[in-house]
């Protein structure tokens, strides 16, 4: 039985960026445990605010949902950032990164109205 969220394109999406997330957190040095944790909670809070919200019975509460997911998107599309300027991983992951995170905001957008 498949649960519904994981039909959804935007959840689909956020599972991967979360596998690339971790995949950039990986050979981080030592001095940015801080920003890891960070990092790791906002990634993992995308597709974990989408499975909330799809078992939602509330229009109002689901898009609530949404939108706490398109924020912790947002943040992690800021922490891309980050590691680009500190050049903590290569440049091929962070455009893959902000791909993805392009995607899920775009759809996440729409499904918060």
């Amino acid at each position: 039985m498949l649960l519904s969220y994981k039909n959804l394109d935007v959840y689909k999406l956020s599972v991967e960026f979360l596998g690339l997330s971790f995949n950039l957190l990986a050979p981080l040095p030592k001095g940015h445990g801080k920003l890891a944790d960070q990092f790791r909670r906002a990634s993992m809070s995308v597709p974990l605010n989408i499975a909330e919200a799809a078992g939602e019975v509330s229009p109002a509460e689901a898009a609530h949902h949404f939108a706490i997911s398109r924020g912790s998107a947002m943040e992690c599309g800021a922490i891309l950032d980050v590691f680009r300027v500190v050049r903590l991983a290569n440049a091929a992951d962070l455009d893959r990164g902000d791909q993805l995170l392009y995607r899920i905001v775009s759809m996440l957008s729409k499904m918060c109205r």
